[in-house]
């Protein structure tokens, strides 16, 4: 899969939540490899911030980022812009933004999902990188009762359950089991706060920009009309009436669990912040902004400690090219044909596999009583994964053979010794022009990288 930018521009306009202030932001495609950049274009020099979790500063009712070194460069309320870029599929956007958050507009991620509808997407040269969910992760806040849990999975699915000590709105549960359902199931889901919430944030400085056409409130604690009045010409609304518990909003529901897949809405925009598209289950008790940015920054860390993901690697499936097809492309022979099989191949990347048997003839000089393979084999052997590579664009493979014509910032390490499997991931770094492909290639055994290396390869006919 292809990386994704807005096709257009799109401009919205509205109110801050929490600011009041009238708010102007613009959408604009991006460069590939870009991610979500949010341009301060009010402030000198339109200083701009990645969208990532270690820039999240504040999680109380919206998520804020801010810039590191000058906590004035922020943008606050994000999550639902966040929400709609990343269930369109939109790896690359930059939002330019003249005020310290996004305009709330109708309190859900509708007006931004339709607008990326209308302008469309565009596919870049770039593939896709993926965070691939291989194991339980989990992060939990005893005191609250919130807990995440991410589990494996093929595509990417949400379940979200919430509980409020409310008569109105206690226990609600919501799911998505594919991405595609959020623009009919998820994005018109707004925002929700109850009464007797509403003076403290006030108090707090906080929803300026409030009222009941973009937020659901909740009237759940019974007090008298001229209290509820009061509060009401605080947050500058219309007056409601007291005669019952239920929802103060003027439009109806969209949903009879509208408050929790908002929940969820905002789960999908704090989890943006990875900065990749997810393939795993996530299951979500209690969530809120805080314990979202939790899970988001403990993946991050993982991702900034080894930024390639091992390929998955599953043994039971039949493989692409297995040896004997290898044998067929490649003119390498034992002891000199170091791939076993290929597991996956796009236009732009492949997947192989060695497997490392005591056997290998190596192991004799290097060394007999520590057997490590020789960091200068592992470097053929991601080669000629990535011979293979190369020898699927042209026609008749078996007349052609690939040569190293420059190897570049090539690292070790750890030792690979017998009974590892080494699995490779060799991408194009470019397009193959007049026979030569630059590729970045690397190996994983288990989940580490083992060895790396860029390379310059000619592909050219037998005589």
């Amino acid at each position: 899969m292809k990386q994704l930018t807005l096709k257009a521009p799109f401009t919205l306009s509205g109110k801050g939540l929490h600011t009041g202030l009238q708010i102007q932001a613009t959408f604009t495609p991006a460069p590939l490899g870009t991610g979500y950049l949010f341009k301060r274009i009010d402030l000198d020099g339109q200083p701009t911030l990645l969208a990532v979790a270690e820039n999240v500063v504040e999680t109380q009712r919206g998520t804020v980022i801010a810039s590191r070194s000058n906590k004035d460069v922020r943008v606050g309320t994000i999550e639902h812009a966040m929400a709609a870029l990343y269930a369109a599929g939109v790896d690359n956007c930059i939002i330019e933004v003249d005020a310290p958050e996004m305009p709330i507009l109708d309190g859900s991620a509708a007006i931004v999902w339709n607008a990326i509808q209308n302008v469309g997407l565009e596919e870049q040269g770039g593939e896709k990188e993926f965070y691939v969910v291989k194991q339980r992760i989990k992060v939990e806040d005893p005191e609250t009762g919130a807990k995440l849990v991410m589990l494996p999975d093929d595509d990417f699915s949400v379940d979200v359950m919430i509980d409020f000590n409310s008569t109105v709105l206690s226990n609600q549960f919501a799911s998505i089991d594919n991405i595609n359902q959020f623009g009919t199931d998820i994005a018109s889901s707004r925002t929700f706060v109850f009464v007797r919430e509403v003076l403290p944030l006030v108090q707090a400085g906080l929803i300026k920009g409030g009222d009941l056409d973009n937020a659901i409130v909740i009237y759940d604690s019974p007090m008298s009309q001229q209290d509820l009045d009061s509060l009401a010409d605080t947050m500058r609304v219309e007056h409601k009436s007291v005669d019952q518990l239920g929802y103060l909003n003027n439009k109806p529901l969209t949903f009879k669990n509208e408050p929790a897949r908002h929940k969820l809405l905002d789960l999908i925009g704090d989890l943006a912040l990875i900065g990749r598209p997810l393939k795993g289950r996530i299951v979500a008790t209690r969530p809120g902004h805080t314990i979202n940015s939790q899970l988001s920054k403990k993946i991050r860390t993982a991702l900034r400690a080894q930024a390639v993901q091992a390929p998955v690697y599953d043994p039971n499936v039949e493989p692409l090219y297995d040896v004997n097809r290898i044998r067929q492309m490649l003119p390498h022979r034992f002891p000199m044909l170091m791939v076993d099989k290929i597991l996956e191949m796009s236009e732009t990347h492949v997947v192989g596999v060695k497997n490392v048997s005591g056997n290998e003839p190596f192991f004799q000089g290097h060394f007999p009583h520590e057997p490590v393979m020789p960091g200068v084999l592992q470097v053929e052997a991601m080669a000629q994964v990535g011979g293979l590579l190369v020898l699927s664009h042209v026609d008749d493979p078996e007349q052609y053979s690939t040569y190293f014509m420059k190897i570049d910032n090539v690292k070790f390490r750890q030792k690979v010794v017998p009974g590892d499997t080494l699995v490779f991931h060799l991408s194009l770094m470019t397009p193959i022009r007049r026979g030569v492909a630059m590729m970045r290639g690397y190996a994983f055994v288990g989940e580490k990288i083992v060895s790396e290396a860029e390379f310059m390869a000619l592909v050219t006919k037998n005589k």
